[in-house]
Protein backbone atom coordinates (compact mmCIF):
# COMPACT_ATOMS: atom_id res chain seq x y z
CA UNK A 1 0.00 0.00 0.00
CA UNK A 2 2.85 2.44 0.94
CA UNK A 3 4.21 1.85 -2.92
CA UNK A 4 1.20 3.38 -4.45
CA UNK A 5 2.05 7.27 -4.24
CA UNK A 6 5.82 6.25 -5.59
CA UNK A 7 4.25 4.17 -8.49
CA UNK A 8 1.75 7.13 -8.91
CA UNK A 9 4.82 9.71 -8.99
CA UNK A 10 6.61 7.78 -11.23
CA UNK A 11 3.86 6.96 -14.07
CA UNK A 12 3.38 10.56 -13.77
CA UNK A 13 6.91 11.22 -14.74
CA UNK A 14 6.87 8.65 -17.26
CA UNK A 15 3.84 10.17 -19.02
CA UNK A 16 5.74 13.57 -18.51
CA UNK A 17 8.78 12.57 -20.46
CA UNK A 18 6.63 10.88 -23.71
CA UNK A 19 4.65 14.28 -23.50
CA UNK A 20 8.15 15.93 -23.55
CA UNK A 21 9.54 13.44 -26.69
CA UNK A 22 6.46 14.56 -28.05
CA UNK A 23 6.64 17.87 -28.75
CA UNK A 24 9.10 19.75 -31.32
CA UNK A 25 9.69 23.26 -32.39
CA UNK A 26 10.99 24.15 -35.63
CA UNK A 27 12.88 26.84 -37.64
CA UNK A 28 12.63 26.56 -41.50
CA UNK A 29 16.24 25.84 -41.86
CA UNK A 30 16.58 22.76 -39.36
CA UNK A 31 13.26 21.55 -40.67
CA UNK A 32 14.87 21.19 -44.09
CA UNK A 33 18.44 20.31 -42.64
CA UNK A 34 16.44 17.20 -40.69
CA UNK A 35 14.95 16.09 -44.08
CA UNK A 36 18.24 16.18 -45.80
CA UNK A 37 19.54 14.15 -42.96
CA UNK A 38 17.35 11.13 -42.69
CA UNK A 39 14.51 11.61 -45.75
CA UNK A 40 14.23 8.60 -46.99
CA UNK A 41 14.69 10.19 -50.26
CA UNK A 42 17.63 11.25 -49.73
CA UNK A 43 18.69 8.20 -48.18
CA UNK A 44 17.60 6.26 -51.00
CA UNK A 45 19.90 8.60 -53.16
CA UNK A 46 22.80 8.53 -51.14
CA UNK A 47 23.18 4.78 -51.26
CA UNK A 48 22.66 4.42 -54.85
CA UNK A 49 25.54 6.70 -55.41
CA UNK A 50 27.98 5.24 -52.99
CA UNK A 51 27.15 1.95 -54.81
CA UNK A 52 27.63 3.42 -58.26
CA UNK A 53 30.69 5.25 -56.80
CA UNK A 54 32.20 1.60 -55.45
CA UNK A 55 30.91 0.03 -58.85
CA UNK A 56 33.40 2.82 -60.62
CA UNK A 57 36.47 2.42 -58.50
CA UNK A 58 36.18 -1.90 -59.01
CA UNK A 59 35.74 -1.12 -63.12
CA UNK A 60 38.83 0.91 -63.07
CA UNK A 61 40.76 -1.61 -60.87
CA UNK A 62 40.12 -4.65 -62.78
CA UNK A 63 42.36 -4.26 -65.81
CA UNK A 64 39.94 -6.59 -68.32
CA UNK A 65 37.46 -3.76 -68.01
CA UNK A 66 36.47 -2.43 -71.95
CA UNK A 67 35.84 0.55 -72.69
CA UNK A 68 31.87 0.83 -72.78
CA UNK A 69 32.51 -1.04 -69.35
CA UNK A 70 34.34 1.61 -68.07
CA UNK A 71 31.87 4.74 -69.34
CA UNK A 72 28.87 3.03 -68.05
CA UNK A 73 30.00 2.98 -64.35
CA UNK A 74 31.34 6.45 -65.24
CA UNK A 75 28.14 7.16 -66.54
CA UNK A 76 26.63 5.68 -63.32
CA UNK A 77 28.45 7.38 -60.78
CA UNK A 78 27.56 10.85 -62.69
CA UNK A 79 24.30 9.94 -62.73
CA UNK A 80 24.12 8.78 -58.92
CA UNK A 81 25.49 12.45 -58.18
CA UNK A 82 22.93 14.34 -60.17
CA UNK A 83 20.09 12.19 -58.60
CA UNK A 84 20.87 12.51 -55.40
CA UNK A 85 21.62 16.59 -55.86
CA UNK A 86 18.20 16.35 -57.41
CA UNK A 87 16.48 14.50 -54.20
CA UNK A 88 17.99 17.27 -51.86
CA UNK A 89 16.25 20.10 -53.59
CA UNK A 90 12.90 18.47 -54.45
CA UNK A 91 13.04 17.63 -50.50
CA UNK A 92 14.02 21.38 -49.73
CA UNK A 93 11.79 21.87 -52.00
CA UNK A 94 8.73 19.38 -50.36
CA UNK A 95 9.88 21.08 -46.50
CA UNK A 96 9.74 24.66 -47.58
CA UNK A 97 6.17 24.42 -49.12
CA UNK A 98 4.29 21.92 -46.42
CA UNK A 99 6.27 24.75 -43.60
CA UNK A 100 5.10 27.92 -45.42
CA UNK A 101 1.49 26.27 -45.64
CA UNK A 102 1.36 25.48 -42.19
CA UNK A 103 2.68 28.51 -40.99
CA UNK A 104 0.36 30.49 -43.15
CA UNK A 105 -2.79 28.63 -41.99
CA UNK A 106 -1.52 29.09 -38.18
CA UNK A 107 -1.67 32.93 -39.55
CA UNK A 108 -5.24 32.57 -41.57
CA UNK A 109 -6.20 31.26 -37.37
CA UNK A 110 -4.96 35.05 -35.94
CA UNK A 111 -6.53 36.69 -38.53
CA UNK A 112 -9.48 35.46 -38.84
CA UNK A 113 -9.99 35.01 -34.96
CA UNK A 114 -9.52 39.42 -35.44
CA UNK A 115 -12.32 39.09 -38.07
CA UNK A 116 -15.19 37.58 -35.78
CA UNK A 117 -14.07 39.82 -33.00
CA UNK A 118 -15.10 42.44 -34.90
CA UNK A 119 -17.69 41.50 -36.63
CA UNK A 120 -19.35 40.14 -33.28
CA UNK A 121 -18.93 44.31 -31.88
CA UNK A 122 -20.58 45.25 -35.95
CA UNK A 123 -23.50 43.08 -34.95
CA UNK A 124 -23.65 44.57 -31.37
CA UNK A 125 -23.48 47.99 -32.87
CA UNK A 126 -26.70 46.93 -35.34
CA UNK A 127 -28.69 45.51 -32.81
CA UNK A 128 -28.54 48.19 -30.54
CA UNK A 129 -29.15 50.32 -33.43
CA UNK A 130 -32.31 48.27 -33.98
CA UNK A 131 -33.41 49.09 -31.08
CA UNK A 132 -32.85 52.88 -31.22
CA UNK A 133 -35.00 52.55 -34.45
CA UNK A 134 -31.84 53.65 -36.51
CA UNK A 135 -32.13 50.51 -38.45
CA UNK A 136 -33.61 47.82 -40.16
CA UNK A 137 -33.72 44.03 -39.12
CA UNK A 138 -32.15 43.48 -42.60
CA UNK A 139 -29.19 45.42 -41.50
CA UNK A 140 -28.67 43.30 -38.43
CA UNK A 141 -29.48 40.18 -40.54
CA UNK A 142 -26.66 40.94 -42.93
CA UNK A 143 -24.06 41.51 -40.27
CA UNK A 144 -25.22 38.62 -38.84
CA UNK A 145 -24.68 36.74 -41.82
CA UNK A 146 -20.96 38.30 -42.12
CA UNK A 147 -20.26 36.84 -38.71
CA UNK A 148 -21.59 33.37 -39.32
CA UNK A 149 -19.27 33.05 -42.83
CA UNK A 150 -16.11 34.54 -40.53
CA UNK A 151 -17.14 31.87 -38.21
CA UNK A 152 -17.15 29.00 -40.53
CA UNK A 153 -13.72 30.79 -42.39
CA UNK A 154 -11.86 30.81 -38.55
CA UNK A 155 -13.09 27.01 -38.14
CA UNK A 156 -11.90 25.59 -41.86
CA UNK A 157 -8.43 27.80 -40.69
CA UNK A 158 -8.14 26.15 -36.92
CA UNK A 159 -9.15 22.61 -38.53
CA UNK A 160 -6.38 22.55 -41.19
CA UNK A 161 -3.49 23.68 -38.94
CA UNK A 162 -3.13 19.85 -37.30
CA UNK A 163 -3.36 18.94 -40.41
CA UNK A 164 -0.83 20.27 -42.11
CA UNK A 165 1.75 20.07 -39.45
CA UNK A 166 1.35 16.35 -39.43
CA UNK A 167 1.96 16.57 -43.33
CA UNK A 168 4.92 18.15 -42.39
CA UNK A 169 6.11 15.85 -39.76
CA UNK A 170 5.68 12.78 -42.04
CA UNK A 171 7.84 14.32 -44.35
CA UNK A 172 10.28 15.20 -41.60
CA UNK A 173 9.60 11.19 -40.57
CA UNK A 174 8.73 12.45 -36.84
CA UNK A 175 6.90 9.86 -34.57
CA UNK A 176 2.85 9.92 -35.23
CA UNK A 177 1.40 12.62 -32.31
CA UNK A 178 4.22 14.85 -32.30
CA UNK A 179 3.11 18.13 -31.35
CA UNK A 180 5.21 21.05 -33.58
CA UNK A 181 5.40 24.07 -32.80
CA UNK A 182 7.02 26.37 -35.86
CA UNK A 183 9.43 29.41 -35.73
CA UNK A 184 8.11 32.25 -38.45
CA UNK A 185 10.19 32.37 -41.47
CA UNK A 186 13.56 33.88 -41.87
CA UNK A 187 13.65 37.15 -44.41
CA UNK A 188 14.14 35.06 -47.52
CA UNK A 189 17.20 35.53 -49.56
CA UNK A 190 18.21 38.71 -50.83
CA UNK A 191 19.26 37.75 -54.34
CA UNK A 192 19.36 34.87 -56.66
CA UNK A 193 21.64 33.70 -59.52
CA UNK A 194 22.01 35.26 -62.70
CA UNK A 195 19.48 33.60 -65.81
CA UNK A 196 22.55 33.07 -67.94
CA UNK A 197 24.24 31.61 -65.22
CA UNK A 198 21.58 29.21 -64.10
CA UNK A 199 21.14 28.19 -67.31
CA UNK A 200 24.79 27.04 -67.43
CA UNK A 201 25.77 23.51 -67.18
CA UNK A 202 22.39 22.28 -66.49
CA UNK A 203 23.21 19.05 -68.52
CA UNK A 204 25.91 18.18 -65.85
CA UNK A 205 23.53 18.78 -62.60
CA UNK A 206 19.87 18.05 -63.57
CA UNK A 207 19.25 14.28 -63.45
CA UNK A 208 17.26 13.90 -66.39
CA UNK A 209 19.63 16.21 -68.74
CA UNK A 210 22.54 13.99 -67.27
CA UNK A 211 20.69 10.61 -68.45
CA UNK A 212 20.10 12.39 -71.96
CA UNK A 213 23.78 13.73 -72.61
CA UNK A 214 24.74 10.03 -71.54
CA UNK A 215 22.64 8.43 -73.80
CA UNK A 216 23.80 10.92 -76.55
CA UNK A 217 27.53 9.82 -75.06
CA UNK A 218 27.49 6.34 -75.36
CA UNK A 219 25.58 6.35 -78.73
CA UNK A 220 28.57 8.51 -80.08
CA UNK A 221 30.55 5.69 -78.66
CA UNK A 222 28.74 3.07 -80.07
CA UNK A 223 29.41 4.81 -83.59
CA UNK A 224 33.11 5.08 -82.74
CA UNK A 225 33.11 1.59 -82.24
CA UNK A 226 31.83 0.49 -84.93
CA UNK A 227 33.21 2.99 -87.62
CA UNK A 228 35.65 0.24 -89.35
CA UNK A 229 36.42 -2.55 -91.88
CA UNK A 230 35.51 -5.07 -89.73
CA UNK A 231 31.95 -4.11 -88.08
CA UNK A 232 29.39 -4.51 -90.98
CA UNK A 233 28.08 -1.08 -92.60
CA UNK A 234 24.03 -1.68 -91.27
CA UNK A 235 25.52 -1.69 -87.76
CA UNK A 236 27.65 1.33 -88.22
CA UNK A 237 24.23 2.97 -89.78
CA UNK A 238 21.85 2.00 -87.39
CA UNK A 239 24.33 3.20 -84.45
CA UNK A 240 24.49 6.12 -86.47
CA UNK A 241 20.28 6.80 -86.10
CA UNK A 242 20.47 5.63 -82.68
CA UNK A 243 23.18 8.87 -82.09
CA UNK A 244 21.04 11.01 -84.25
CA UNK A 245 18.16 10.64 -82.16
CA UNK A 246 19.52 10.78 -78.86
CA UNK A 247 21.47 14.18 -79.79
CA UNK A 248 18.01 15.18 -81.22
CA UNK A 249 16.35 14.09 -77.68
CA UNK A 250 19.17 15.99 -75.78
CA UNK A 251 19.02 19.21 -77.71
CA UNK A 252 14.88 19.36 -76.81
CA UNK A 253 15.33 18.33 -73.13
CA UNK A 254 18.18 21.43 -73.03
CA UNK A 255 15.77 23.63 -74.53
CA UNK A 256 12.98 22.56 -72.56
CA UNK A 257 15.61 22.66 -68.70
CA UNK A 258 16.61 26.54 -70.25
CA UNK A 259 12.73 27.12 -70.43
CA UNK A 260 12.13 26.08 -67.41
CA UNK A 261 14.88 28.09 -65.63
CA UNK A 262 13.77 31.41 -67.21
CA UNK A 263 10.14 30.77 -66.21
CA UNK A 264 11.38 29.72 -62.62
CA UNK A 265 13.51 32.95 -62.51
CA UNK A 266 10.67 35.39 -63.66
CA UNK A 267 8.71 33.63 -60.84
CA UNK A 268 11.22 34.81 -58.49
CA UNK A 269 11.70 38.38 -59.86
CA UNK A 270 7.83 38.59 -59.12
CA UNK A 271 7.66 37.40 -56.14
CA UNK A 272 10.33 40.15 -55.04
CA UNK A 273 7.95 42.72 -56.60
CA UNK A 274 4.98 41.26 -54.60
CA UNK A 275 6.51 41.99 -51.44
CA UNK A 276 7.60 45.39 -51.92
CA UNK A 277 3.89 46.29 -52.99
CA UNK A 278 2.50 44.18 -49.73
CA UNK A 279 4.81 46.04 -47.75
CA UNK A 280 3.62 49.46 -49.28
CA UNK A 281 -0.17 48.25 -48.44
CA UNK A 282 1.29 46.97 -45.07
CA UNK A 283 2.55 50.61 -44.11
CA UNK A 284 -0.93 52.44 -45.55
CA UNK A 285 -2.74 50.64 -43.20
CA UNK A 286 -0.40 51.24 -40.35
CA UNK A 287 -0.83 54.85 -41.52
CA UNK A 288 -4.58 54.52 -41.29
CA UNK A 289 -4.24 52.82 -38.16
CA UNK A 290 -2.17 55.40 -36.10
CA UNK A 291 -4.85 58.35 -37.66
CA UNK A 292 -7.96 56.26 -36.16
CA UNK A 293 -6.05 56.22 -33.10
CA UNK A 294 -5.77 60.01 -32.82
CA UNK A 295 -8.72 60.26 -33.83
CA UNK A 296 -10.30 58.26 -31.21
CA UNK A 297 -8.05 60.44 -28.73
CA UNK A 298 -9.85 63.56 -30.19
CA UNK A 299 -13.08 62.39 -30.07
CA UNK A 300 -13.81 62.18 -33.62
CA UNK A 301 -13.90 58.52 -34.05
CA UNK A 302 -15.62 55.38 -32.43
CA UNK A 303 -13.35 52.60 -30.69
CA UNK A 304 -15.10 50.60 -33.35
CA UNK A 305 -13.15 52.24 -36.06
CA UNK A 306 -9.87 52.02 -34.02
CA UNK A 307 -10.83 48.13 -34.12
CA UNK A 308 -11.63 47.62 -37.91
CA UNK A 309 -8.53 49.25 -38.39
CA UNK A 310 -6.70 47.30 -36.17
CA UNK A 311 -7.71 44.48 -38.66
CA UNK A 312 -7.32 45.92 -41.60
CA UNK A 313 -3.26 46.49 -40.22
CA UNK A 314 -3.35 42.99 -39.37
CA UNK A 315 -4.56 41.71 -42.87
CA UNK A 316 -1.79 43.99 -44.51
CA UNK A 317 0.48 42.43 -42.04
CA UNK A 318 -0.49 38.72 -43.39
CA UNK A 319 -0.24 39.97 -46.98
CA UNK A 320 3.14 40.69 -46.38
CA UNK A 321 3.71 37.30 -44.85
CA UNK A 322 2.22 35.59 -47.85
CA UNK A 323 4.24 37.43 -49.98
CA UNK A 324 7.60 36.60 -48.11
CA UNK A 325 6.24 32.79 -48.30
CA UNK A 326 5.55 32.74 -51.69
CA UNK A 327 9.36 34.20 -52.72
CA UNK A 328 10.44 31.28 -50.61
CA UNK A 329 8.14 28.51 -52.42
CA UNK A 330 9.45 30.49 -55.61
CA UNK A 331 13.05 30.37 -54.59
CA UNK A 332 12.74 26.66 -53.96
CA UNK A 333 11.37 26.18 -57.02
CA UNK A 334 14.00 27.85 -58.90
CA UNK A 335 16.68 25.40 -57.16
CA UNK A 336 14.64 22.49 -58.58
CA UNK A 337 14.69 23.50 -62.02
CA UNK A 338 18.16 24.89 -62.17
CA UNK A 339 19.68 22.47 -60.35
CA UNK A 340 21.61 24.94 -57.81
CA UNK A 341 20.08 25.90 -54.67
CA UNK A 342 18.90 29.24 -54.36
CA UNK A 343 17.35 29.23 -50.50
CA UNK A 344 20.39 28.90 -48.70
CA UNK A 345 19.47 25.68 -47.16
CA UNK A 346 20.73 23.15 -48.86
CA UNK A 347 23.70 21.30 -48.02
Amino acid sequence: MKTRPALALLTALTLSAAQAQTALTLTLPSAVARALDSGPDVTTARANLQKAQANLRAVRADPTSIITTLIQAEQGAAAGLAALNAAKLNVAQTVITQYVAASEAAGRVSLNTAQVALDTRNLQIAQARLASRVATALDVSRVQTALNGDRQELADAQAQVPVLRAGLARTLGLAAGTELTLAPLPTPPAASAAVTTLQSGLNTRLSGLVQAAQGAELAALQVRVANNDYTPARTLQDAQVALANAQRSLDDATRAAATGVRDAARAVESARQQIGVAQAQARNAQTALTQAQARLRAGTAAAVEVQQAQVQAQQADFGVQQAQNGLWRALAGLGVASGLDQTGLVR
